[in-house]
């Protein structure tokens, strides 16, 4: 006969659920008893252990015992896939060790994502940008000297005052943006706002410096 589950876990046990179903697949949640050194709960099981196996973790009956959160560590499943693990020490209500909730998180298929986008983001197989497409690209110009202005200035695109676009404006007519054909139209879409906006910024430039 299967012993009825202690209600004093009860709280534990929900938890359990709440991070195996946010991470679901991945995550297995074990809930070990200290009491009965026995495994009380699993969520979500991918290690093929059952409720009852012995949770051998009598060490952390000692009042010696400080750590709250230990880990992160590594450790492999049954089926070699690499697992990260975090276990947490539960005390009752006269802070004693009465259970122990490790987080089981299969990290192979991240790991196999990373190693996908490493390969895919490689820059060993790129060559330099061909001068002979690149040469009188103004709007490989005007992105350049766009970014490195906000970058200096550590502002967004989707941060910029009405003052900041016209300073920008200001700036791209002075590094020759608007020779290209259609950079007026380009800057405008960049920055949102009108085509309008712009001309009128470079027409008082032009005031100014009669």
């Amino acid at each position: 006969m299967t012993p009825r589950p202690d209600p004093a876990l009860d709280n534990y046990r929900a938890i359990a659920d709440a991070i195996a179903t946010l991470f679901f697949p991945h995550a297995e949640v074990v809930l070990h008893d200290l009491r009965t050194q026995k495994i009380d709960y699993i969520a979500n099981n991918i290690s093929k252990r059952s409720v009852g196996d012995d949770a051998a973790l009598e060490d952390m009956l000692g009042e010696d015992v400080d750590e709250r959160n230990i880990g992160p560590y590594e450790k492999l499943n049954w089926d070699g896939q690499k697992i990260r693990s975090m276990s947490t020490v539960l005390r009752d209500a006269q802070g004693a060790p009465a259970a122990v909730l490790c987080i089981n998180l299969n990290i192979s298929m991240f790991e196999t994502a990373k190693a996908a986008l490493d390969l895919f983001l490689s820059s060993s197989k790129l060559i330099p940008q061909p001068d002979a497409l690149f040469r009188d690209d103004w709007q490989e110009r005007i992105n350049s000297f766009l970014h490195n202005w906000l970058r200096q200035r550590q502002l967004g695109l989707n941060l910029l005052t009405r003052e900041h676009k016209r300073e920008l404006v200001l700036a791209l007519h002075a590094e020759g943006a608007f020779k290209g054909k259609s950079a007026a139209n380009y800057v405008a879409n960049v920055l949102n706002m009108g085509r309008a906006t712009v001309y009128k910024h470079l027409k008082e430039l032009k005031e100014e410096s009669v």
